[in-house]
């Protein structure tokens, strides 16, 4: 089977939802399904978008996303499809948009479940083309090949990627994200600070990993707080979108670690949010890390190579992201998320099982992750 990878084509400033008609007309779409979310859509922001859609482009909005995209939903919305003859798709939300709207796109040209994507490469025909408009600064979803969908049965997530399971055109315009509550903008600011700090460590980094990754996180790490702080600061809006889109793109390259394989089994038994996960449990996996990670540590902070021996980088960034957390409200223990010590065991199973826990730095295993989960506790 032949592989095609296509690049995605970026279009980042405030009004970029002005280009949806000019960028349907270039990739051939039509009739687009919209899939996004009821939160998007009752925010108004949806409206937005559409607004800037001719009355020839309107078509179906499927609006039942859920915050983990499940495989009931992407049968769903691929029924919309089919029911309205389609030929496109254009997603607008957070990553769970766009992830649902990416298995969308491999049922309907390929078939089958998602279970038979998981993984990478798996698809036999090319998949439909399609639009990404992020509406928060977080997952970078707009900048990857993968879907990350629930599994049913388990509960747990699966990433099922192909080269051309990507978005065709992302449109990044971060007008879309000042309607998103406090505590949203925080959990996916976070999301996409853990995608930085972890892309800037893994066993599959590379130098163009690393040129997103400590790019992202400077963007991020200067943004968060101001966003925070003065929601209407649109060059912090924009640097937020632009740094979630580089840690995305760093993401594609490096993987991810052990935070987010240790993330994943808190949201499929607690249904803990994944921002928050992660603000809980990043810290702790930084000082885990820290015997093989100290000098990319210092790296991505910017510091010279030859002080990592000299200053503990992985303490340092570890407290700078426990303020980051604490900005954003978001600092807990897993204790305060209602984690009971007995369930570390299972937890720690399973997050070993998980794919991104792989690619850590420091080997890691059910040991590893109960190690993380205790020191969070």
């Amino acid at each position: 089977m032949a592989l095609i990878q296509y690049l995605t084509q970026i279009n980042i400033e405030f009004g970029a939802r002005q280009l949806l008609a000019a960028e349907c007309e270039r990739v051939g779409i039509r009739k687009p399904l919209i899939v996004t979310d009821a939160g998007v859509k009752a925010a108004g922001v949806l409206a937005m978008v559409q607004v800037a859609m001719p009355a020839s482009l309107q078509g179906p909005v499927y609006d039942g996303t859920p915050p983990n995209p499940t495989e009931a939903a992407v049968r769903a919305a691929t029924a919309m499809f089919n029911e309205h003859g389609c030929d496109g798709l254009i997603a607008v939300g957070g990553g769970s948009s766009l992830d649902c709207a990416k298995g969308v796109n491999f049922l309907l040209t390929n078939g089958g479940s998602m279970q038979d994507y998981r993984g990478y490469g798996k698809a036999r025909t090319p998949l439909l083309p399609m639009i990404g408009i992020p509406t928060t600064a977080g997952t970078g979803s707009e900048a990857q090949s993968y879907a990350v969908i629930s599994d049913a049965a388990t509960h747990m997530k699966m990433a099922c990627g192909d080269p051309s399971a990507g978005v065709r055109i992302a449109l990044l315009d971060p007008e879309l994200t000042l309607t998103a509550p406090r505590h949203v903008t925080a959990m996916a600011g976070f999301d996409a600070i853990a995608h930085a700090v972890e892309t800037a460590v893994t066993i599959r980094r590379t130098p163009l990993s690393d040129t997103f990754s400590h790019r992202a996180w400077y963007l991020l790490n200067d943004a968060f707080e101001r966003v925070l702080l003065h929601p209407a600061d649109s060059e912090a809006r924009a640097a937020m979108q632009l740094g979630a889109h580089f840690a995305g793109m760093a993401i594609e390259q490096s993987m991810l670690g052990a935070a987010h394989a240790c993330a994943n089994p808190l949201t499929a038994r607690y249904n803990l949010a994944h921002g928050l996960a992660l603000a809980i449990l990043l810290p702790h996996v930084v000082r885990w890390n820290a015997r093989v990670a100290s000098e990319r540590y210092a790296a991505l902070m910017g510091s010279p190579r030859r002080r990592a021996r000299d200053e503990d980088a992985a303490e340092t960034l570890a407290r700078r992201l426990e303020d980051l957390a604490r900005a954003g409200a978001l600092a807990m223990t897993l204790s305060d998320s209602g984690v009971a010590k007995s369930a570390i065991p299972e937890l720690a199973a399973q997050a070993a099982a998980q794919w991104t826990g792989t690619f850590n730095p420091r080997p890691f295993d059910a040991e590893g992750a109960a190690e993380i989960y205790r020191s969070a506790l």
